[in-house]
């Protein structure tokens, strides 16, 4: 996969790249990103209690999304 960048790069994606150049093992790189998953994990969590507490979202909201169907429509080969 090719990277394509735009833009330059923030501090925290500086301070990642930096951080996993020391990485050179698979199961290192494996416990990385299970903490960056976590950590996004309980941001996204934060914001879904602020959506609550604001009143965004609520049980019904919450129903309605279980019922959705978000797939992507794909074409039928001809």
């Amino acid at each position: 996969m090719e990277a394509t960048i735009r833009q330059p790069l923030n501090a925290a994606q500086i301070e990642l790249l930096n951080s996993v150049a020391y990485l050179d093992k698979e199961e290192d790189l494996r416990e990385l990103k299970n903490t960056l998953a976590r950590f996004f994990a309980k941001l996204a969590d934060k914001e879904l209690d602020r959506l609550w507490e604001e009143g965004i979202i609520n049980e019904e909201v919450i129903e309605q999304w279980g019922h959705e169907h978000m797939r992507t429509p794909y074409r039928q080969k001809m």
